[in-house]
């Protein structure tokens, strides 16, 4: 048992049910219902500050089955508690969480990741009810284990959508340091006080994700950013290789080349020459270095062995971790993919000379048929694909947001069920748990998906399937931003080998 908010909360402490009693009066039940809604809305408050105090004490970030808390409001986090009780098909409440979240806030752990919806889950699970405190130190023991982190220099080469994404969560997510630090952005062109205050206002201000939670200024007499009061230097720079970061007090640094300039090993190389690198990641396809979709294939590739790794795209970190679960458990003779794309930086705004076909007409005013190299893609994270995916693509009028359409042969029959289940499975559990999330919703549309961390929406709803079972179509949304900036920031962290503990 615990107190929390001058009541006192126990695991499996859930909604009364409505009772139909004649002598009950409408309005006493209206009051009931309140009296409850204050208590749950009290207890996410007391969840909120738990969250709070695990990750600025101890580097210990709260998940609620991958969907982030920190910085949630509360009508937001009652919102995932109860996605998280429809998802698992189990009685979760926010009173659950509340019990576990002050069971972990005991323990001293090194900096961790720990989803405290598959927590509540696990625990109704159990046949016996433990006692909760032993049921914590049994789960997060290996949590306990210092790790000896050396916290990482990053630094953004590229300021645009993704890089000024990834220095948002690079902020955010500081914490107490233990991890990434965030050092400076590298630009081209002139730096004064205009320039300088607006790139701290595209920091602030994001027309498709909203305002940046944190503070932004500028500091002219340095040529920096001031975010959440930490210096960030601004460095203007041609070429990669010219730039001494150690003069700026950075050393052995993790630069994520967001820029799309350099694009194959020797280009790539160009970083590593400058003072102060040691390791190069690239937000795009890549030649010749490994192509990274997270949770699939980086632990094929030793970051103590290999200095220049690619993220990939966003299309394939979309697609590469469901086409995985199928071909690990049907099998996948042949297919094609069809996406659904955002415009982006690359069109024109209105009609005017492209470089490529089509796109040169107004993004925002039509759906733009294109080429996409995700289908080939795939291979290069799962070899086993090589040759059976051909692709195409569709650039439609919407800033952020996409879909993927797979269209597979399998070698083993297949039911819109057995599909589903098997997807389920795997955004519940085993090593993709970040990369898919599945989706109950019947009505899922495009702007829903904004802000999602996971590269993969799997739509359940969407899913086909033909009579034998040999040929599915599954539908798959990704936020082409934020869900791949995530991706970008996981890979980062095992390159950096900044490791922590996770549960999930």
């Amino acid at each position: 048992m615990l107190t929390c908010v001058a009541k006192t909360f126990e695991i499996g402490t859930f909604a009364p049910k409505r009772q139909h009693n004649k002598k009950m009066t409408y309005n006493k039940l209206y009051e009931k219902e309140l009296d409850f809604q204050t208590k749950r809305r009290r207890a996410t408050v007391e969840l909120i500050r738990i969250i709070s105090d695990l990750w600025y004490d101890d580097t210990v970030e709260l998940v609620l089955f991958r969907n982030q808390l920190l910085d949630r409001n509360v009508s937001e986090i009652l919102n995932l508690v109860e996605y998280a009780s429809d998802f698992v098909e189990k009685p979760i409440s926010i009173f659950d969480a509340v019990a576990i979240a002050t069971e972990i806030k005991k323990h001293k752990l090194s900096p961790s990741k720990i989803d405290l919806g598959k927590l509540v889950y696990e625990y109704h699970l159990e046949n016996k009810k433990p006692n909760l405190n032993d049921f914590v130190e049994e789960k997060l023991l290996a949590g306990k284990i210092e790790n000896g982190n050396i916290p990482k220099d990053v630094v953004l080469y590229g300021f645009g959508r993704i890089g000024r994404l990834l220095a948002r969560e690079l902020m955010t997510k500081m914490g107490k340091g233990k991890l990434l630090r965030l050092r400076a952005i590298v630009v081209r062109g002139e730096i004064n006080e205009s320039i300088l205050e607006k790139r701290a206002a595209l920091l602030r201000n994001d027309s498709v994700h909203g305002d940046f939670t944190g503070s932004v200024s500028t500091d002219i007499d340095n040529k920096a950013l001031i975010i959440n009061g930490t210096t960030v230097h601004i460095i203007s720079s041609k070429n990669p290789e010219d730039i001494d970061y150690t003069s700026y007090g950075i050393n052995d640094a993790l630069l994520i080349d967001n820029t799309g300039a350099f694009r194959d090993k020797e280009a790539l190389g160009r970083h590593i020459q400058a003072t102060g690198i040691s390791k190069v990641i690239l937000t795009a396809p890549g030649k010749g270095v490994p192509n990274i979709v997270y949770g699939v294939n980086q632990a094929e590739y030793k970051p103590d062995e290999v200095d220049i790794f690619s993220a990939a795209s966003c299309t394939t970190n979309a697609i590469t971790p469901i086409l995985k679960v199928m071909e690990d458990n049907f099998g996948v003779i042949n297919g094609h993919l069809e996406t659904i794309h955002a415009y982006t930086n690359d069109q024109n705004l209105v009609d005017n000379m492209h470089k490529k076909y089509r796109r040169g007409r107004a993004a925002a005013l039509n759906m733009v048929i294109t080429e996409t190299g995700a289908g080939k893609a795939v291979s290069k994270a799962l070899p086993s694909f090589e040759g059976k995916l051909t692709s195409s693509a569709i650039r439609v009028p919407v800033p952020n947001g996409s879909l993927a359409i797979l269209n597979l042969r399998l070698e083993n029959a297949a039911s819109k069920e057995t599909v589903n289940q098997i997807m389920k499975k795997n955004a519940l559990e085993g090593n993709l748990v970040e990369q898919i999330k599945y989706s109950l919703s019947n009505e899922l549309v495009s702007s829903d998906i904004v802000g999602t961390s996971s590269p993969a929406i799997f739509d359940s709803h969407a899913t086909i399937a033909n009579n034998d079972g040999k040929n599915v179509i599954l539908y798959v949304w990704y936020d082409n931003e934020y869900g791949y900036s995530h991706q970008v920031m996981r890979l980062a962290r095992y390159v950096a080998q900044v490791k922590r503990f996770a549960f999930y």
